[in-house]
């Protein structure tokens, strides 16, 4: 029996398939559109982008990783971009914004060799052995910085702020950024490590920016439970509790018969009883202020507050957590199990009101494990990108103690890599060395975009920077503000060795991911990659402009 010419249905009906150049066009093209919606926000000359999402909310930032989390983004190649930002932020907390755009320029000079017939395999060589050579080069370019260097840290603090809206008042918030992370810093084997977790945050509107304050203690968002406590405690003696004050229900139904009024007076006398040899025994281990994670018998706030004890309730456990390894108290779950050893020590605990809300500080603490940082601005929003620009900050100075070294700004570092990549290239025999050059050359668009931001000629810059690091002047970067290019050592414009080497390998992971993709085949109903290269095509229809 002849076979004709029936189609052979392998593919579930509605799936789409593209295949060989089209599915690496379409890809590169919604990577690309990514990495240009947050390429107007880098530098200090940047913009910031207002996003609004289905419910109306508004988000006014230029923080790259805040603005790719908001935008909806369906398309699978355009996601890996997105993924590129939160593992930069999560690693360094900054360069979120550089990361991504390094990945679409790797792409986007991918695309172009790809064209001229040379396979994705080798160009993904080539971008490997160039991310290991810049690595090597990164390493040896960075230079040290320690715990003591106090300007230096300022002025990481202070690069890392100046493209963001608290600009204004960048010294004022790099001396509290770096007293914050120098007080949460801990030391073992010589090795410095802090957890960032124990920087304490707390908005309030109202006042300026500069009326926020670094609080060497604890801000907790609770007030004394009963009205007549007392409202400021000196050399507080702090006892954490996780145990419900309260007289405890039998875990089994129970079933308690009263025959005579009496008994139901002994057995409420008993309950009261209970109460007070409780609060007798916080009082006995020398307690004057005690935090409780559970809940409080209204008959026990009323004894605590007879013998003039400050009482907070259901506090949070992360506060809790903060507390003990800042005031030194250990955290019990049995009243019994307290003794005078468990309290932890303050100089003082206050009840301080901020606008209408009262709130618990605790203040003067001899070795702070843990401090709050009380913030203050015009709006909501402007608290927000307060809060997201200091993360950033303390981020960045954390990582720089941590590894101890630093290189410069200003597209300085990118530059030089470019340089000495190009140089190597020349060393490496076979095709590979194209996709160097490429990579190098994809190193350029930092300086590139900064000096687009800024309004001048990019190809300018760019030439006067390469004339000035090829005589040696490896610290040459651009200085948007005046549009020359200068030593960026001497501005002080550094950064952490991590926000490079970091975005760098995160960069090229995801551009050699996405070139080795030559066939898409997406079911019926799922994000395809549609329009024209370039288009917003399968990224939600966002209408979003960039420039």
């Amino acid at each position: 029996m002849g076979m004709g010419n029936a189609p052979i249905v392998i593919l579930k009906e509605g799936t789409k398939r593209d295949r060989g150049k089209d599915a690496q066009f379409n890809n590169i093209a919604a990577a690309r559109t990514i990495a240009d919606a947050v390429r107007s926000s880098l530098g200090p000359r940047g913009m910031d982008k207002m996003l609004v999402d289905s419910m109306g909310d508004v988000v006014i930032t230029n923080d790259g990783v805040t603005i790719l989390k908001e935008i909806d983004v369906q398309h699978p190649a355009a996601k890996m971009l997105v993924e590129v930002a939160k593992t930069q932020d999560a690693e360094v907390g900054d360069g979120t914004t550089t990361s991504v755009i390094i990945a679409g320029e790797l792409l986007k000079k991918a695309i172009d060799l790809v064209d001229s017939n040379v396979h994705p395999t080798i160009i993904s060589g080539g971008y490997r052995m160039a991310n290991a050579k810049a690595q090597e080069i990164l390493e040896e370019i960075a230079t040290k910085v320690s715990m003591d260097d106090t300007e230096l840290l300022k002025n990481i603090a202070i690069t890392s702020m100046i493209s963001k809206q608290v600009s204004g008042s960048k010294e004022f918030f790099a001396e509290l950024v770096v007293d914050a992370v120098r007080t949460i810093m801990e030391k073992s084997d010589d090795i410095y490590a802090a957890d960032l977790k124990n920087i304490q945050v707390v908005k309030k509107t109202g006042g300026s920016m500069e009326d926020t304050k670094l609080i060497l203690g604890l801000i907790i968002d609770k007030e004394p439970v009963h009205p007549s406590m007392p409202k400021k405690i000196p050399n507080a003696k702090i006892a954490l509790l996780d145990a419900a004050f309260e007289v405890k229900k039998t875990e089994i139904d129970a079933k308690i018969e009263i025959t005579d009024p009496s008994q139901l007076g002994a057995f409420l006398a008993e309950e009261e009883n209970m109460l007070k040899r409780m609060v007798q025994k916080v009082k006995e281990t020398g307690a004057n202020v005690v935090f409780c994670q559970k809940g409080m018998d209204d008959l026990a706030q009323h004894f605590l507050a007879k013998e003039g004890i400050y009482a907070a309730r259901r506090v949070k456990k992360t506060d809790m957590e903060k507390l003990a390894k800042s005031t030194g108290a250990n955290i019990i779950n049995k009243f019994d199990e307290l003794e005078p050893s468990d309290l932890g020590n303050a100089e003082m605990v206050e009840l301080k009101k901020i606008q209408d809300e009262e709130m618990t500080f605790v203040t003067g603490l001899k070795d702070p494990k843990a401090v709050s940082v009380l913030i203050r601005g015009g709006t909501g929003h402007v608290l927000d990108e307060i809060e997201r620009s200091l993360i950033d900050a303390w981020s960045v100075v954390k990582v720089a103690i941590e590894d101890g070294k630093m290189v410069t700004g200003g597209g300085a570092t990118a530059v030089e890599l470019a340089m000495r990549l190009r140089e190597y290239s020349a060393t490496v025999g076979g095709r590979e060395q194209i996709a160097i050059d490429a990579f190098a050359s994809a190193m350029e668009i930092i300086p590139t975009t900064l000096a687009e931001n800024a309004g001048m000629d990019a190809i300018d810059v760019l030439i006067e920077m390469r004339k000035q690091h090829k005589n040696g002047n490896k610290n040459a970067g651009l200085n948007p503000f005046k549009g020359k290019v200068e030593d960026m050592l001497a501005l002080n414009v550094i950064e952490p060795y991590r926000i490079g080497k970091q975005a760098i390998s995160s960069a090229t992971d995801a551009a050699v991911m996405i070139l080795r993709i030559d066939d898409v085949i997406a079911a019926r109903g799922s994000p395809m990659p549609s329009g024209p290269p370039g288009g917003m095509g399968g990224m939600g229809g966002m209408g979003m402009d960039d420039e």
